[in-house]
């Protein structure tokens, strides 16, 4: 009788805790794509919900630009990562509305986020097609508190590294199970059975309904666009070929189920094997003969991947080089301004530098080098965004509000601790705010948050 007491205690105090998060801290009645009204008791779902999220416009590409309600579109975005994980347990889910929170004070628009979790703790594919709904619920809730404050996101699809699982998992399953082929990481990319295993995930993914708005992850605007993989790399084959046939296996598989959003692939930008020579030269210090099985142009030119995204550490890309900060910043300037070229005279496509970051254990470290790199990266952007070129946005890697201290790395930053570069970061929001020329929600509520002040 003890223990029966007991489940029902638990299961009257899970239950308020939902309906506090559903019902307080993630206030239907004021979602911004566009605002709607939801009357809703409990987990129940509004028609008129489902109705006004699939009225709102998707980000689209035009050739090299990425447009919205007609008009280009120039976000300014961040990485929090931890979103979906942290919005699982009613005692952290407030970190993700106090982080939308801090983000659209600055006037930011897209948030780079992981829509994986796979065997870890908190999983959301506990094993090969078998994934918790409690962790699916909160990837829900993180798009109906994006779409609250006005934000998009890019979501991630899988993991190179092992931090979540990452490609790791999938081939200890395989292993498992004995039907993989080799215990080689890189057997993600061509073992048949891991990547039906990933197409279970992707199907399950992004025909996914919210439940709380009833709609279907494909047919939700708040997601500007699906990442295939952050940072693929398959360096058992430096020719790049099997990257390249899993990239446009991948992407026309998302393309048969989803239409309405872009789609990039995650690489970090490194140039490989079909790039001509003076490309291949900017490639970071002993990196320059990249076999990590990437390749830049090649990736990004196939034709189901919408845009291109490069990643940007100097410290740990020329660490070998004992680089000066003289050096660190010429190679910046060098590396986005290469891969916006590329985007103008090669691609046609968008080029989005989606995590850039300096880190504050770097030697000779100090806090005004943020500022001076920073400002390089978002000054190349800007000046592209204002000519119409094809540089599309840049993410800072990654920011957090106080009290994550567990989820901090070398480059985080916490905006309220960093003034001047919360001040920088908001500077671009407004700058690139202002080049839009539509009168739509999107261009109103960056202007609002440029009016709100300076700081």
């Amino acid at each position: 009788m003890g223990g029966l007491a007991l489940y029902h205690v638990l299961g009257v105090a899970s239950c308020v805790a939902l309906l506090y998060f559903t019902l307080g801290e993630v206030d239907l009645r004021h979602i911004s794509l566009p605002s709607l009204s939801l009357p809703v008791s409990g987990d129940l779902v509004s028609s008129r919900a489902a109705a006004a999220v699939r009225a709102a416009s998707f980000v689209e590409r035009r050739g090299h630009q990425l447009f919205l309600d007609g008009e280009p579109f120039y976000p300014n975005g961040w990485n929090s990562y931890w979103l979906m994980d942290q919005a699982v347990e009613s005692r952290s889910r407030d970190r993700v509305s106090r982080m939308f929170r801090a983000a659209a004070e600055m006037g930011l628009t897209v948030c780079r986020s992981w829509a994986f979790n796979d065997g870890a703790y908190n999983a959301l594919q506990v094993s090969p097609g078998h994934f918790d709904e409690r962790v699916f619920k909160a990837l829900d809730r993180v798009l109906v508190e994006a779409g609250r404050h006005g934000v998009r996101l890019i979501l991630s699809l899988a993991n190179n590294l092992e931090a979540y699982g990452g490609k790791t998992q999938y081939v200890r399953w395989a292993w498992e199970e004995g039907v993989g082929l080799s215990a080689s990481n890189d057997s993600f990319f061509f073992d048949p059975a891991i990547r039906d295993y990933f197409k279970v995930y992707l199907k399950t993914l992004l025909t996914r309904k919210n439940h709380l708005t009833g709609v279907e992850y494909r047919d939700d605007p708040t997601i500007m666009a699906w990442e295939l993989m952050n940072e693929p790399r398959c360096t058992t084959d430096p020719s790049g070929d099997t990257l390249q046939r899993w990239i446009e296996e991948m992407a026309a598989y998302v393309k048969s189920i989803d239409k309405k959003h872009l789609l990039t692939v995650g690489t970090e930008g490194f140039y490989g094997p079909t790039s001509p020579q003076h490309k291949l030269e900017v490639n970071p210090g002993t990196w320059k003969d990249n076999n990590y099985g990437s390749d830049f142009i090649r990736n990004a030119k196939i034709p189901d991947i919408d845009f291109a995204s490069i990643h940007l550490y100097p410290d740990t890309w020329l660490l070998k080089q004992h680089a000066t900060v003289n050096e660190k910043l010429k190679f910046v300037k060098q590396w986005v301004a290469s891969h916006i070229e590329d985007g103008d005279k090669e691609l046609n496509k968008p080029v989005l530098c989606t995590e850039f970051g300096l880190s504050h254990r770097a030697k000779g470290y100090n806090p005004a080098h943020r500022d001076v790199f920073y400002k390089a990266i978002y000054d190349i952007v800007y000046r592209s965004a204002a000519r119409g070129g094809a540089g599309a946005a840049a993410f800072v890697w990654q920011l957090a509000p106080e009290g994550m201290e567990e989820f901090h790395d070398d480059y985080s930053v916490v905006p309220s601790e960093h003034p001047s570069l919360h001040r920088l970061i908001k500077k671009q929001s407004c700058r690139l705010a202002k080049l839009r020329r539509g009168e739509g929600e999107e261009t109103k509520r960056g202007l609002s948050a440029c009016a709100a002040g300076s700081s």
